[in-house]
Order: structure tokens, then C-alpha cells, then sequence
């Protein structure tokens, strides 16, 4: 079925139907970011519900040494992001990043790597409507567990098709929820450090990270088990630079964005991180709810179980918003290239690429389907094929940065990638290794199989494209 969809791209059929239904769009996207939206998009970004969700699990593979994993990873995530938005900077006419592939890697590259983007967005979308029926059976048991993405999908793409100002407005309001919730947690872990305050057994302090088997308590290898999980936690930090096309004065909001990323992995990750094993000894933390929960609940906040489920349902929907947006400005992307249908690089009078929101919004419906037949397994299958999927881009935008560096031949840039090329080589080793502990993994295995079928099965569409079609590239 998706090798025919697929093949589809190419004949530029549309009936005559549609073409009458779409003949008034345009073929621009609406510059209707503001700063605030792009400020609060990047913030969103960096907070994904791997820290709310897996950081449990996450403490437990590697205790307070995760404080040091998140550190690391933020620095990767910074120099790569840092790349990011040089590449983007240096022709703010390209619609977004990928656009950067074609012109430094090829028409081929730019296939493979835009239409996996596109899966990284749509099976990480996937993972978080799987999860989102999860949390909201916590008030509504009786509902079942499919029927809530379906809800969350209609309802999202309603708002995406109406203007690209009003996905900016949702997505500032589901990363204030999630920022307030992360400020809240280090507040009250501060006023308990503070004040040395007992909780049960445990009295809160630093000395926590150091008196249960020492910071490092299952050494290097759990250090390293660990960064699979961080790295998830990260997924879709790098979509500011997908907003380039639709930003108002993007050379001077993306490099604010980017720049203030160090300090939101600080306060969000390393500062919750450090607070809560302050709180509770690493070994003491569950991992059969979150953390936050943990917390809130053994300081006597009575609702903290529902509120925290909130802001956690807050962060998925987040999740499927971007999602939603990003998949279809990469098929915007893909189509004014000729590698998707023509028509989804048409936008409507608000400047957006109505056809390409409908197109991704379908295809997650399957995860309504998944939901009805396999309801317990699919999170974990399809958040593996997403990890994969992102850190795989990241590499390749990477070495499309060294490209660009090296067509410029030593010459400096306003918005330069700090300490090239070390930084270049040290952030593809590390995404390089990270993909090599997810091989080892066996929970992961068959998401590493998936992800390799689907980059040869893309590699084999581009050679399936017409000949004519490839002159028009």
C-alpha cells in the first residue's frame, strides 16, 4: 500500500474534483510566527514527554549520573542545533532545512532524508496519541483507548487548517503549561533542599546524589543505557528551524531560540533531574508513573497525580500539534521539488498547505487501527522508529553544515557554529554512537529493522521516479 502511495507522487494525477476545490490556493507560506511563537515553539521543542515519562526509567538505568547524560546530550543538541540555524541563515529564501539537503547532498538525498523526516514527525505523533489514550482514561476509563487519537487528530488538524498563526498560539500555551509545571517542581525541590525537610524515611538533600552506591552507582555502562532514552527525550528540538518560512524576522528570532536552548536544557532537564534526586534517593524513584507524580505526591499535594497526568497529556498533545505542522511544511518542501504530489505545495488564502495537512492527518489515523488491534505493544515499536528516524536526520544535517562550511572556504558568517570543525565531528560520533547502542539493544531491534527497510525502500522509490520527472529536478 505505501509503495503504491508512493508511485502516486509522481503522475501528478488529482481529479477533477479536487482541482476545482484547490484551483484559489497560492503557493507561499504565511509569515505569521511572531517572536513569542518562536520563542515558545523552540521551549516546547526541548521539553518532549520523554523527560515527564522516561525519566524514571531513565534515573533507574543510570542513577545521578543521568544529570551527566543530559548535560552531554544538551551540548550535542546545541552544537547541532547551532548548525541548524547557520545552514538556515545563509539563504533565508529556502523555505526550511531541508531544502539544504538538496542543495549540498542531491535531489536523492533530499528524497530520502525528506520523506524520513516526515516518519520521524508522523510515528512520533503515533507514540504520543498511543499515549495520549492512556492518560486520558486516568478520568475516563470507560472511553476506549482508539478513540481518543481519532479525537485529538480532527481535532488538531481543524485548528492547523485555519491559520499558521493559530498553531503558533497552541503551541505557546502547551509549553507554558509544561514550562510552569518543570519551574513548580525545581521551586518547591529548592525550598526542601533548603530546608533539609523529611519526607518519609529520606531527608532532602544533595547528599542523596552521592550516598546510594555514589553518583556513578552502575557505572560507565549505565551511563550509556541511559542516552537512547535521553536523546528521545530531545526528539523535535531541532523544528524551529522547520519555521524559517513562516517567521516574521527569522534572522533575528532563530538565533535568539537557538541561543537560549544551553539554558532551557540547564532549568528543564538538568534542574528537575538534580531536584528530584534530591528529593528521593535514585533507587527509591519508580518507574511505573512519573517522577513529578513522585514528587508531589510524597510532599502531600493530593491532586498532584491528576495534575501532573494534565501536563503530561499537555506535552503529548504538543507533541502531535508539531507533528501535525511539521509533516505537512515538509511535504510543502518535497512537492516544490517534485518529490510529492504538486498540489501539496499549494497553500490556501491563510498560507497553508492544506493538502499536505490532510495527506499526514489521514495517515495518522492508522494509529487509530494500531490502537484497536495491538493496543499494548505499539508505543514502544513505533518510539523506537522515531528515535532512530531523528537522530539519522540530525547526522545528515550535520554533514550538510560541513558542506556548506567547506563551500565557504574559511570565510566567517553572522550566526557562525561554534568551534568547528571539532564540534561537527564531535556531534556526529556521539548521534553515531547513540544509533550503535540502539542496535545493541534488543527492546529496540525491530524498530532498527524497520528504519533500515525503510531507508532501501526509499533509495528504491527515487530510482523508480520517470525520467522526465528527474529533468524537472
Amino acid at each position: 500500500m505505501i509503495a503504491m502511495l508512493l508511485m502516486h507522487l509522481y503522475t501528478g494525477e488529482s481529479t477533477l474534483k479536487y482541482r476545482r476545490f484547490f484551483k484559489k490556493m497560492k503557493n507561499e507560506l504565511s509569515r505569521s510566527l511572531t517572536h513569542r511563537h518562536i520563542q515558545m515553539i523552540a521551549i516546547g521543542g526541548a521539553i518532549g514527554t520523554g523527560l515527564f515519562l522516561g525519566s524514571g526509567t531513565a534515573i533507574q538505568k543510570a542513577g545521578p549520573a543521568l544529570i551527566l547524560a543530559y548535560l552531554m546530550a544538551g551540548i550535542i543538541c546545541f552544537f547541532m542545533m547551532r548548525a541548524i540555524g547557520e545552514l538556515v541563515l545563509s539563504d533565508i529564501k529556502l523555505t526550511s532545512f531541508i531544502d539544504f539537503v538538496r542543495k549540498y547532498l542531491g535531489e536523492r538525498w533530499e528524497f530520502v532524508i525528506g520523506w524520513t523526516y516526515w516518519l520521524c514527525w508522523i510515528s512520533l505523533a503515533m507514540a504520543d496519541l498511543t499515549a495520549s489514550g492512556i492518560y486520558l482514561r486516568y478520568w475516563f476509563p470507560f472511553v476506549p483507548q482508539w478513540l481518543v487519537p481519532l479525537v485529538i487528530i480532527i481535532t488538531l488538524l481543524s485548528f492547523n487548517l485555519l491559520s499558521v498563526g493559530l498553531y503558533g498560539e497552541l503551541e505557546s500555551w502547551f509549553a507554558s503549561v509544561k514550562v510552569l509545571a518543570i519551574i513548580a517542581l525545581i521551586i518547591t525541590g529548592v525550598f526542601l533542599i533548603l530546608f533539609r525537610v523529611r519526607i518519609g524515611d529520606n531527608v532532602v538533600s544533595v547528599n542523596n546524589l552521592f550516598a546510594h552506591g555514589g553518583f556513578f552507582p552502575k557505572g560507565w555502562s549505565g551511563l550509556l543505557a541511559a542516552f537512547p532514552m535521553v536523546i528521545f527525550a530531545f526528539t523535535g528540538i531541532e523544528m524551529v528551524g522547520l519555521t524559517s518560512g513562516e517567521t516574521e524576522n527569522p534572522k533575528r528570532d532563530l538565533p535568539r531560540a537557538i541561543n537560549s536552548l544551553p539554558i532551557r536544557i540547564g532549568l528543564f532537564y538538568i534542574g528537575s533531574m538534580f531536584v528530584i534526586m534530591c528529593i528521593y534517593p535514585w533507587n527509591e524513584i519508580v518507574t511505573s508513573s512519573s517522577p513529578f507524580v513522585q514528587v508531589f505526591s510524597g510532599i502531600g499535594v493530593k491532586m498532584a497525580a491528576g495534575a501532573i497526568n494534565f501536563v503530561v497529556l499537555t506535552a503529548a498533545l504538543s507533541a502531535c500539534n508539531s507533528a501535525i505542522f511539521s509533516t505537512s511544511r515538509t511535504l510543502f518542501v518535497l512537492a516544490r521539488s517534485n518529490k510529492a504530489p504538486s498540489s501539496y505545495a499549494k497553500t490556501s488564502s491563510h498560507g497553508v498547505p492544506v493538502q499536505s495537512l490532510l495527506f499526514s492527518s489521514i495517515v495518522l489515523l492508522v494509529i487509530v487501527l494500531l490502537n484497536y488491534v495491538i493496543p499494548q505493544s505499539v508505543f514502544q515499536i513505533i518510539s523506537g522508529v522515531a528515535t532512530i528516524s531523528f537522530i539519522f536526520v540530525w547526522i545528515v544535517l550535520v554533514i550538510c553544515h560541513a558542506k556548506y562550511k567547506a563551500a565557504l572556504k574559511g570565510k566567517k558568517t553572522s550566526f557562525s557554529m561554534p568551534f568547528y570543525p571539532f564540534s561537527s565531528i564531535l556531534t556526529i560520533l556521539f548521534f553515531a554512537g547513540v544509533l550503535f547502542l540502539l542496535v545493541l539493544d534488543k527492546s529496540t531491534l525491530l524498530s532498527v529493522i524497520f528504519s533500515l527497510v525503510w531507508f532501501i525502500f526509499l533509495a528504491f522509490c527515487y530510482s523508480l521516479i520517470p525520467k522526465k520527472v528527474k529533468k524537472k529536478l
